[in-house]
C-alpha cells in the first residue's frame, strides 16, 4: 500500500504549509478539482521543488467525448504528474481513446477510472445508473481493464472483487478511509485503514483526518506504521 494524502485545503498557502511539514515521507499527494482549478501548474511544481520524489495524483476525473478527453490526457502528461483519473461511465471508446494518446509517452502517469463516487449510497446510485453499486461497479472496472487503464478508483469494499475479476495488479485506490475510525463527513462509504488493508487496496487515500490533525506529520507517521 501507498499513501496519497489529499490536499483539499481552502488556499495553496495551506496546501503547500501541509506539504512542508510532510516532506520527509515517501508518500503520494492528491491535487483535487477546486486545488487545480485555483492554483493551477504552478502549484504542482511547488510541490515538486518541496521535495522531487513526491508523486502527484491529478484527481480530476475527466468526463467529456473521446476526442476531448484524449485531447485533456495529453496535455496533462505534459505536466509531470504521476497518475490522474477519468470516469469509466465515459464508456471503453473514451477509455481506449485516451491511452491509445498516451502511448507515444515512455513515461506516461499511470490512468485510473471511477466507477462509483463514495459520496452514494446504493439508492442514490440506483437512481442514475439503474443497477446497484457492487454490479455496475464490476462492469465499469471489467470495461477498465479490457480498454488498457491501470485501474480504478473505488471503495475500499469494492477492491477485493474488482482484482479478482481484472488482475492482482490492477490498481485500486480508494478515498473515504477514516484510518481509525474517524467522522466519515460527506462520505457513505467509508473504511478504516484496516479494511483497506485486508480488502488489497494499492492506495489508500486520507485527506480530513491528516490535515485536521494538530500534528499531521506525526498521524502520517502513524498511519505508515500500519500500512
Amino acid at each position: 500500500m501507498r499513501l496519497c494524502v489529499a490536499l483539499d485545503l481552502p488556499s495553496g498557502r495551506e496546501n503547500l504549509e501541509l506539504a512542508n511539514r510532510l516532506k520527509a515521507y515517501d508518500i503520494w499527494l492528491k491535487v483535487g478539482f477546486r486545488t487545480y482549478i485555483r492554483d493551477g501548474k504552478e502549484f504542482i511544481k511547488e510541490l515538486k521543488r518541496i521535495n522531487p520524489n513526491f508523486k502527484i495524483f491529478l484527481d480530476l476525473k475527466l468526463y467529456d467525448i473521446p476526442n476531448t478527453m484524449a485531447d485533456a490526457s495529453e496535455e496533462i502528461a505534459k505536466l509531470g504528474i504521476d497518475m490522474f483519473n477519468i470516469h469509466a461511465s465515459s464508456g471503453s471508446i473514451a477509455m481506449k481513446s485516451v491511452m491509445q494518446r498516451l502511448s507515444k509517452y515512455p513515461d506516461r502517469p499511470l490512468v485510473l477510472s471511477v466507477t462509483a463516487l463514495t459520496s452514494f449510497d446504493n439508492d442514490s446510485f440506483k437512481e442514475i445508473y439503474e443497477k446497484d453499486i457492487s454490479t455496475k461497479v464490476e462492469q465499469f472496472a471489467k470495461m477498465s481493464f479490457e480498454s488498457g487503464l491501470d485501474g480504478v478508483v473505488c471503495s475500499a469494499f469494492e477492491s477485493r472483487a474488482i482484482k479478482e475479476i481484472t488482475s492482482r495488479n490492477f490498481i485500486t485506490l480508494s478515498p473515504a478511509i477514516r484510518p481509525f475510525g474517524e467522522d466519515a463527513g460527506d462520505q457513505k462509504r467509508v473504511a478504516t485503514l484496516e479494511i483497506a488493508k485486508n480488502e488489497l487496496v494499492d492506495f489508500p487515500v486520507i485527506g480530513r483526518p491528516i490535515y485536521r490533525d494538530k500534528n499531521p506529520a506525526q498521524k502520517v507517521e502513524e498511519i505508515l506504521k500500519r500500512l
